[in-house]
């Protein structure tokens, strides 16, 4: 039997966005009973054994985190989908079922051997992407606003990789946040650096850059007013059988 999250210092107040970064322990057993059928299914299904890693990885990290705040265990959670706000679809922002309006709300990401997870008290969205090559920029430049291809098309070549990588973070962010995922509305959207003639960014959002380490970019985004964001790396240990989430190793961002 797997132990509930030691939660003592596990707190989250109006105005927090707590941040928690993890990547993929390369050995010992992982904490599989706490899944669902679905995500049990869905693990399955993976073709690549490290890519089934990454997402049991994740999604053992967020049970245990969201358990932790709840003072829940975290096999006992139970996963739903808000209505979506442009069509009104059961395929909004992933929520939790049957806990109350006090529940926190939370986001999760994951790619290539990164993990992030984000939790607050108002709609949150976050997103972590490996900086990808020249090529698939030069696909992919179409899907940005029009004056953040103007901001790309600003840089050194070997500039672009990065900065696609933090957009798209940010867009991905943003639009999971508001509940509508990633369509061709990625182009409507204007995340860019800003500057006296660059179009507004999402009315009622706060959207920042996340320190992830070289490789990879990351990104948050919460309704409201600037927040209080803290930074957690979790240890290996937090996703593995009788592991947990610790309340400590805390490093607040630079405000």
């Amino acid at each position: 039997m797997t132990a509930a999250p030691d939660s003592s210092e596990l707190t989250l107040q109006d105005g927090d966005l707590a941040l928690w970064l993890l990547t993929p322990p390369d050995r010992g057993p992982l904490a599989l009973d706490e899944l669902d059928e679905t995500e049990r299914r869905r693990a399955n299904a993976f073709r690549l054994p490290g890519d089934r890693t990454l997402y049991v990885t994740a999604h053992i990290a967020l049970r245990r985190l969201l358990g932790g705040y709840l003072r829940t265990p975290a096999k006992e959670l139970v996963f739903a989908r808000a209505h979506c706000p442009r069509c009104g679809g059961p395929h909004g922002r992933p929520v939790l079922a049957g806990a109350g309006p006090d529940a926190p709300h939370f986001s999760l990401s994951h790619s290539r051997g990164a993990v992030l997870v984000g939790v607050a008290r108002a709609p949150v969205g976050v997103d972590v992407e490996r900086v990808p090559g020249p090529e698939r920029v030069d696909v992919c430049r179409s899907a940005l606003h029009p004056y953040e291809q103007q901001e790309l098309a600003g840089l050194r070549p070997p500039d672009r990789p990065a900065f696609f990588a933090r957009l798209w973070a940010r867009k991905e962010a943003c639009l999971k946040g508001m509940g509508v995922g990633v369509g061709g509305w990625t182009s409507e959207v204007y995340l860019g650096n800003g500057g006296p003639d660059a179009p507004p960014r999402p009315d009622g959002w706060s959207v920042l850059d996340v320190p992830f380490g070289p490789g990879h970019a990351a990104a948050a985004a919460i309704r409201g007013p600037a927040p209080r964001p803290v930074v957690h790396r979790l240890p290996p240990d937090a996703v593995r059988i009788g592991g947990h989430v610790p309340g400590t190793g805390r490093r607040r961002l630079c405000s």
